[in-house]
C-alpha cells in the first residue's frame, strides 16, 4: 500500500522485512509521551533558573534588571508547566 502526503509530495509505503515477511512498524510517540518529555525539560529549566536566582540575590553587584528577567522567565515556565500538567492530568470532579 502506498500513501501520499500531498503537502510534502512524498510517498509512504508499508515497509516489509524481506527475510521474515513481516511488517516493520515505525516507532511514533504519542501526544502524551511528547508532553511528558516537554514537561521534564521545562521542569529542568525551571530548577536551573531557580538556582541562578538564588545565586544572584546575595551578590551585592548583581543587576536588578537581570534578576527581574530571570524571575519573569521562571514565572512563564511555571505557567507552561501548569498548562501541560493540566493536559496530562485533568481534574476529574466525581
Amino acid at each position: 500500500m502506498h500513501y501520499q502526503l500531498s503537502w510534502f509530495g512524498i510517498y509512504l509505503a508499508d515497509w516489509m522485512d524481506v527475510r521474515s515477511n513481516s511488517v516493520v512498524k515505525m516507532n511514533i510517540m504519542s501526544d502524551q509521551e511528547l508532553l511528558k518529555i516537554q514537561l521534564d525539560e521545562l521542569k529542568r529549566e525551571h530548577r536551573s533558573l531557580d538556582e541562578q536566582i538564588q545565586q544572584a540575590q546575595p551578590e551585592v553587584g548583581s543587576e536588578p534588571l537581570t534578576l527581574k528577567r530571570l524571575k519573569k522567565r521562571k514565572l512563564l515556565l511555571r505557567d507552561r508547566i501548569s498548562r501541560i500538567e493540566d493536559q496530562l492530568y485533568p481534574d476529574i470532579i466525581a
